[in-house]
């Protein structure tokens, strides 16, 4: 069924204010998938907060028009589901992910703050760990002198204990 005009206005609208608050959009051929597949693929982008959405290509394009991802529209040819995501991460991370056990899901090309991304580069930004890890992991870091000092502490009281009785 086609969109009346007026459809297709409020897509390109709804998809640009998506696209306006965006840092990473990834594009990809879901040709032969499973209708129940490309549902559990909706609900992780859901659970993601990853804003996912099969588009007709040329409202895809009027949508990024004017924008950062300007780039990706030399990409938008085929059967293509767009995944676009405020987290820098998280667009390349639900589509990898979802692409390593379907092999029909096919990572066509990303684009990161205004860089094009290729099938490599995407899979490499959704091999980063999320935010929360990286500041779980620096926060550890800035923890491991303190801790080992008191423990070095701890020991030396022990020994002295030790000594003393």
């Amino acid at each position: 069924m086609s969109l009346n005009l007026n459809d297709k206005k409020a897509v390109v609208a709804e998809v640009s204010a998506k696209v306006a608050n965006a840092q990473t959009i990834v594009v990809a051929e879901y040709r032969g998938i499973q209708v129940g597949h490309l549902t559990q693929l909706r609900a992780n982008a859901r659970t993601q907060g990853v804003y996912l959405r099969v588009l007709k290509n040329t409202l895809a394009r009027r949508a990024v028009e004017g924008t950062a991802f300007a780039d990706l529209a030399k990409d938008m040819t085929g059967p293509l589901i767009y995944s676009i995501s405020e987290d820098a991460v998280a667009a390349a991370k639900v589509i990898n992910d979802f692409a390593k056990t379907n092999d029909k899901l096919v990572v066509k090309a990303g684009n990161f703050a205004g860089k094009s991304l290729d099938k490599a580069a995407v899979q490499a930004l959704a091999n980063i760990p999320s935010r929360e890890v990286l500041l779980a992991q620096v926060v550890g870091m800035m923890q491991m002198p303190i801790a080992g000092f008191v423990r070095g502490l701890a020991a030396l009281a022990a020994k002295k204990e030790a000594e003393a009785a």
